[in-house]
């Protein structure tokens, strides 16, 4: 049986996006109307690494509908620990809650839960390749501040190799016609190449950059996102990148006055603390906003009636073909029992699980 599982907003229609961007609107403005919805359910949050925002995002959200919540924020402070494998773990949680919510550092893994999952399953960011429930954050801020998804032109700076809430930004707003993009960063840290394929195909115009004073004067959405520490292999690695976008107010001085800044938090030193006090500095409203938006779609997920989320595309099984990203959960011993699932597009094949071609 398939259920109602966000891995990739990919699987969203853009009726089902623009509706749960309604409902978030609707539980801004009358929260009261929604505080017993969640009454008698409960959350199971798997934080099996470190999330301040998104974690409590949740928990906060599931409180305010009535639900209650269950879960770790530390695996070693689970069976985990003892050697579990993602497979059990799903399954003995799905069995006490009615809705997951989880984090993980493996790409892919968010996808292989759900196959083990008799609940709705919710990808809190699979290592760094998709972040879900982030980019939902962000167009709901989008629609909230800028009053519209289409013809907007976004500037994203800094780590778009490794920043999942990249991808899955662009993977969204690619779809919204007049849409275009500016790629703010190193060489070394673009986008991938199955990202610019996106594009490609969707027909956005974006360009690459690499300096942030130069693109920010034509934008009406600047995305700072800071230089990740922990998807480099090495300090040294990690210290050539840092520090080199920084948004101060000499820069934000060339912007327009209804430009916004968006960032998924945390923050590092890629924001002067002097940009908080300026209007555009729409980063902790951001915050408060996927609160409401992660209301709505655990509302939409536990809805009994109705179609939501139910058009995921069956994968194919095949023994040929084997992942070639090292970071797929394919790829983790600990997990040898996954099938291995791939599906074609444009007569390529890619692995279901982390969305790497073969």
């Amino acid at each position: 049986m398939k259920h109602k599982n966000l891995i990739d907003l990919e699987y969203m229609t853009k009726d089902e996006l623009e509706q749960t961007i309604r409902l978030a609107g609707v539980i801004k403005q009358r929260p009261d109307v929604y505080k017993h919805a969640c009454d008698g359910k409960i959350m199971a949050t798997l934080f099996y690494e470190p999330s301040t925002r998104t974690q409590m995002s949740f928990q906060t959200a599931m409180m305010r509908l009535g639900g209650k919540t269950i879960g770790f924020d530390n695996p070693m402070n689970s069976s985990v620990a003892k050697g579990e494998n993602l497979k059990d773990t799903i399954a003995v949680v799905s069995g006490y809650a009615d809705i997951i919510a989880m984090r993980h550092p493996i790409e892919g893994s968010a996808k292989a839960a759900s196959l083990y999952s008799d609940v709705p399953l919710i990808n809190c960011g699979d290592g760094g390749h998709f972040h879900p429930t982030q980019t939902l954050t962000d167009v709901v801020t989008l629609s909230f501040e800028k009053g519209r998804l289409d013809n907007l032109k976004i500037g994203l700076c800094g780590d778009l190799l490794n920043g999942r809430t990249v991808h899955s930004l662009i993977k969204t707003m690619s779809h919204f016609e007049g849409n275009s993009f500016v790629l703010i960063s190193t060489k070394e840290l673009t986008v991938p190449d199955y990202i610019k394929d996106i594009l490609n195909k969707s027909g956005c115009e974006y360009t690459e950059i690499n300096n942030l004073k130069d693109a920010i004067s034509d934008l009406d959405v600047l995305y700072m996102t800071r230089i990740q520490r922990e998807r480099f292999a090495t300090e040294e690695e990690y210290e050539k990148q840092k520090g080199v976008f920084v948004l101060d107010m000499d820069k934000l001085s060339l912007a327009k006055e209804d430009m916004i800044i968006l960032h998924p938090l945390p923050r590092v030193d890629e924001i002067t603390i002097e940009v908080d006090d300026d209007p555009r500095a729409c980063y902790f409203k951001q915050a408060q906003y996927g609160m409401y938006g992660r209301m709505a779609l655990i509302v939409l997920l536990l809805r009994e009636e109705g179609s939501f989320l139910f058009d995921m595309p069956d994968p194919i099984e095949s023994k040929e073909h084997r992942c070639p990203n090292p970071k797929c959960i394919t790829n983790d011993p600990q997990q040898f029992y996954l099938p291995k699932n791939f599906y074609k597009k444009n007569g390529r094949v890619f692995c279901d699980y982390c969305d790497y071609e073969v």
